[in-house]
């Protein structure tokens, strides 16, 4: 059961401890607070937690601080599009507004290989007015003999380099708890010219401990890239690991499948799967083509396979695109062969315009009631 209160309430309000203390009243249920920091507000919400079935909502109603109670079923409490809770919360980050009705674009390196190419990476973006990328400092490879990143040392250049070129947002993935202290200590160090958006790679979606961890954190929001061979609830319950800890501002990012059965992409590509997320939580989507279709193929239309996945995830909805570009994909050291040139940077995002203009069209014509004549043409 949630227990929506009023958008006025305030942490240290005495109407909060009224609803706590009514709770006790229920034996078997324990109440968490949590504050869901929204795009356009925030909220205070209760979680009544246990066996909940024969708890009545009246009594909690007839509080004047609650705005409603919704009972739930769903095991993602926390991020689960409840019937009775706002349509989507999102949130803001250095500025910029993340939520399912925005679209942002992050290009950049998979992984950083020397200061002169994030430079150059940073640089394009700015150009054309871009101000969230992806910098890989930390990669956890199939292989131990893989080129693993360049971790700790690289942070002061690649943070740097941000704020020169007013990026505001670096989605960067972390395996292990001392990376958090290692990127806060550099951005400190550094000024705090930029923001990081945590990543919580494939391979890591269900390293439970490390989702509570970054969950317990609250400076950083969390890109939670699905398990590459779990299901989507399954995904969705590792996030709802990190939103119970207190850390609500995550994006669910959509990466393929690891099956054969997308040969010959690299994996199954999933983003069918956009809208059902966005039905089912009030999380912003992700999609990740480059991970998805694992090469810079290019097809008989001129268009390369990464171009015609990113525009499947667009026209359903995606609200944000984490993509792999590179200054020289000869020479980079991780996931060269995927990796768009900057040269393609600019058609690439007309492309995104081309097909975010036909979602934006689609959402009117659906909103239209049916048998509208009007909407004939549309």
């Amino acid at each position: 059961m949630i227990i929506i209160l009023k958008p006025d309430i305030r942490r240290d309000s005495p109407g909060i401890q009224q609803v706590l203390d009514l709770a006790e009243r229920f034996p078997g249920v324990t109440a968490r607070v949590h504050v869901v920091e929204g795009s356009s507000r925030s909220l205070m919400e209760i979680y009544l937690i246990g066996s909940t079935a024969d708890v009545p909502l009246e009594p909690f109603q007839d509080l004047d601080v609650v705005e409603r109670v919704v009972r739930i079923s769903e095991k993602y409490r926390i991020l689960g599009r409840h019937k009775g809770q706002i349509e989507s919360e999102g949130f803001q980050y250095q500025g910029i507004t993340f939520d399912q009705e925005t679209l942002h674009v992050a290009p950049g390196l998979c992984a950083v290989d020397n200061r002169e190419h994030v430079d150059q990476m940073f640089a394009a973006c700015q150009e054309l007015g871009i101000q969230t990328s992806r910098m890989g400092a930390y990669k956890p490879r199939t292989s131990p003999y893989d080129f693993q990143g360049l971790g700790k040392p690289c942070l002061p250049y690649v943070f740097e380099s941000a704020g020169k070129h007013d990026i505001k947002v670096i989605a960067m993935e972390i395996t292990h708890e001392s990376h958090i202290d290692e990127i806060n200590t550099a951005l400190d160090e550094a000024g705090s010219p930029t923001g990081v958006m945590v990543q919580i790679g494939t391979r890591n979606a269900q390293n439970f401990e490390l989702l509570k961890f970054v969950g317990r954190q609250q400076r950083f929001p969390v890109l939670f890239k699905r398990g590459m061979g779990i299901t989507l609830e399954e995904s969705l319950n590792a996030c709802e690991y990190v939103a119970s800890e207190g850390n609500g501002r995550i994006i669910l990012c959509l990466r393929g499948m690891k099956t054969n059965l997308g040969d010959p992409h690299r994996n199954f590509v999933d983003f069918a799967h956009v809208p059902t997320v966005k039905r089912l939580t009030r999380m912003p989507v992700c999609i990740d083509p480059s991970h998805s279709v694992g090469s810079r193929a290019v097809g008989s239309d001129g268009l390369t396979d990464i171009h015609h996945a990113t525009a499947q995830g667009v026209v359903a909805g995606a609200n944000l695109v984490l993509v792999d570009f590179h200054p020289a994909p000869l020479k980079a050291l991780c996931d060269g062969p995927q990796a768009l040139t900057l040269d393609e940077l600019r058609p690439y995002l007309e492309d995104i315009a081309i097909v975010r203009e036909a979602y934006e069209k689609r959402r009117k014509r659906a909103q239209k009631p049916a048998g509208d004549a009007r909407s004939a043409g549309a």
